[in-house]
Order: structure tokens, then C-alpha cells, then sequence
């Protein structure tokens, strides 16, 4: 069966077209997708998106433009160029984050240490639950991005990231009880 058939027969919700197409162009796809990105997970999640795209989308190819295979490493190469793009606005916004939280952490860090205690930031973070005070070490201790610390724990990065502000504020108010305290 040709490729313009399969696609055909995948217009027609056909899963066994579906899968020719891939047993045929998939290897190809995701090679590509890899030397684009360099990266397998991320060229997975091309490859994936790309054959849902064409079980969602199969009017998209036209036989009369060309072979199938063509059109599916143009939009292999759009798709991992645009993923590319992406993950570089994602780091971006997360040293913008990080530096903000720093800049925060500064404050916090700058104001107890004219008290000349940074015990207290210690005790602060000792009194965290372990999640929260794990993630707030990898982040500031160890300078790892969110995703690097999501990686790490093994965690969604939202999660982490909740965590994080989560701790920051807990260590924040439990400050601030501390500098009532003393005299």
C-alpha cells in the first residue's frame, strides 16, 4: 500500500494505517527530531506530537507536493526547531525567576545578617518539611534551575517550583516571628 493510501485510510481513523506510517517514517522522524534538539526526550516528544498531529490533521499532506516522508521531516524539523525555541524562552524566564528569588533571598538573608545570626535562617529552613527544604537547598545551596531540581527529586517542576515559594514564605513568616522574639 502506498504512503498516500495510508494516509487516506488514516483519514479514516484506520490505527493499523497509522502505525505503517509509523513502522515506515518513524525511525527517520525521530532521528531527525534528535540531531535537531539533541536531546532523546525531547525528540520523543516531537516524534509523538508529530504523529498525533497527522491521526488529528491527515488533510494536511498532499501527495501532489510531495512524498510523504518529505513532508513529515519539514514538520519533524519545524516541530524541534519551535520545541528548541521554546526551551530556551523556559530557561530564560527561570534565570529571570531565579534571580528575582535571589534578589529576595538577599533581603532575607541581608537583614539577619546586620543581626549578625544566620542561625535563624538555619533554624527557619530546618523547621521545613523535608520537600520544601530540599528543594530550597538544590535551588540556593547548589544553584540548580527548577528543572534540575524537579530532575533531581524526581518531581514535576511546578511541583518544585510550588515548593519552593511555598518554603520561601513559611521561612519568611517564621523569620519574622524570630525578630519579634528577641529583644
Amino acid at each position: 500500500m502506498s504512503d498516500a493510501s495510508l494516509v487516506v485510510a488514516v483519514a479514516r481513523y484506520n490505527q493499523d494505517a497509522l502505525a505503517e506510517i509509523f513502522r515506515r517514517h518513524g525511525g527517520a522522524v525521530h532521528a531527525l527530531a534528535k540531531r535537531v534538539t539533541r536531546d532523546a526526550a525531547l525528540a520523543e516528544e516531537v516524534t509523538q506530537e508529530l504523529f498525533v498531529r497527522l491521526w488529528n490533521e491527515p488533510e494536511r499532506y498532499d501527495s501532489a507536493r510531495g512524498t510523504l516522508r518529505t513532508f513529515l521531516l519539514m514538520q519533524t524539523h519545524r516541530r524541534s526547531v519551535d520545541v528548541i525555541r521554546s526551551e530556551e524562552a523556559r530557561k530564560r524566564r527561570e534565570q529571570t525567576d531565579a534571580a528575582q528569588i535571589a534578589a529576595a533571598s538577599y533581603d532575607i538573608d541581608h537583614e539577619f545578617g546586620d543581626l549578625a545570626d544566620r542561625e535563624a535562617i538555619r533554624e527557619a529552613l530546618a523547621t521545613l518539611p523535608e520537600e520544601e527544604r530540599r528543594a530550597i537547598q538544590l535551588a540556593f545551596y547548589h544553584g540548580l534551575t527548577y528543572r534540575e531540581v524537579a530532575q533531581r527529586l524526581e518531581q514535576p517542576e511546578g511541583t518544585v517550583k510550588t515548593r519552593i515559594r511555598s518554603g520561601l514564605k513559611r521561612m519568611n513568616e517564621a523569620l519574622s516571628t524570630w525578630k519579634v522574639v528577641e529583644p
